[in-house]
């Protein structure tokens, strides 16, 4: 018998005042009881209750020690409520794992909206580019970009589909010119995203002719997240492949401009994983819920931005 049943057999003794009526409330017998007691007094090798035919009394010892039993039986209670709980009401922290452009354009977006109704999760956010370990580090999920996932075991639910293309600034385009074909790009000052999904040695387009592939160009300036390329581009260093959310921003404000807009970047999916358990924590299902409902629609909204953005001729 462990340590907790046993505390629960004495208070129930020592609060009802006899065996018999212990086992009465414990659904058991009064021996079963009896051992309890005897077993938990040998084990403290102290002895808690004294016994006569007509009456129990506790010894000091006993007295002292139910009333730590008692406190600790509450929290115990308390305990196994919560969790219980946890897989019905939304409560509690989430550490979340997400990478830097998805994080900062989309992740950040839906915490703000999911807390308007869930005020009772808090939310710790990591942004970076690699995919961590999520138990070693303690994540309870990570959003990333990838083709596909490798098998984890873990449980991963695709949120929908994004892609990249690319950028440059207006006043770089007028200097540089426009280059009109992926081969053209040779031309230019061409910016590297590192440390992301996207491929190192090859640029690969998707275009009207279908699937073009080019050596990734020379590069006088390489970076690894998406934002702090937007920056470079912006002020004017080069064309560079741009995420569609790190776009977005700058091709409404016209501080820059989509190059080739006939061509995009291989379609990437964007996924929420989190390890596979039996009982998953309402925060969590609630969270993932809310992400499958909420990023589809900002991904549609920034495309559309993406399509329809200003469009400059090439240059001849």
């Amino acid at each position: 018998m462990d340590v907790f049943q046993t505390m629960r057999f004495f208070t129930a003794v020592a609060q009802s005042g006899s065996f018999t009526a212990a086992a009465q409330l414990l659904d058991t017998t009064t021996t079963n009881v009896s051992k309890a007691v005897s077993s938990l007094e040998a084990r403290l090798r102290t002895r808690l209750i004294n016994r006569t035919t007509r009456r129990l009394a506790l010894t000091e010892a006993g007295a002292r020690y139910l009333q730590r039993c008692e406190k600790i039986l509450e929290e115990l209670r308390e305990a196994e409520e919560e969790a219980g709980t946890a897989q019905v009401n939304p409560v509690g922290r989430l550490k979340i794992h997400s990478m830097s452009a998805i994080g900062n354009h989309y992740v950040i977006d839906a915490i703000a909206k999911y807390r308007e109704t869930h005020p009772s999760v808090l939310f710790d956010l990591t942004l970076s580019n690699r995919l961590p370990d999520l138990l070693e580090e303690g994540y309870d999920m990570s959003i990333v970009l990838a083709r596909d996932l490798p098998d984890s075991g873990f449980i991963a639910q695709r949120l929908g589909i994004t892609y990249s293309i690319l950028c440059a600034s207006p006043a770089y385009l007028k200097k540089r010119g426009i280059p009109d074909t992926p081969a053209s790009l040779a031309a230019h000052d061409c910016l590297r995203l590192v440390n992301t999904p996207m491929p190192v040695e090859h640029w690969v387009f998707e275009g009207p002719e279908g699937t073009q592939t080019i050596s990734t160009p020379t590069s006088p300036f390489q970076i690894n997240t998406a934002d702090a390329m937007t920056v470079a581009l912006t002020h004017g260093m080069g064309i560079g492949i741009q995420p569609v959310a790190s776009a977005v921003d700058g091709l409404k404000m016209g501080s820059l401009v989509r190059v080739l807009p006939q061509y995009q970047f291989e379609e990437l999916s964007l996924f929420a994983i989190y390890p596979s358990r039996k009982f998953v924590d309402a925060k969590i299902k609630t969270w993932v819920e809310f992400l499958k409902d909420y990023i589809p629609g900002l991904l549609a909204a920034d495309e559309k931005v993406a399509c329809s953005s200003k469009k400059l001729k090439p240059s001849k």
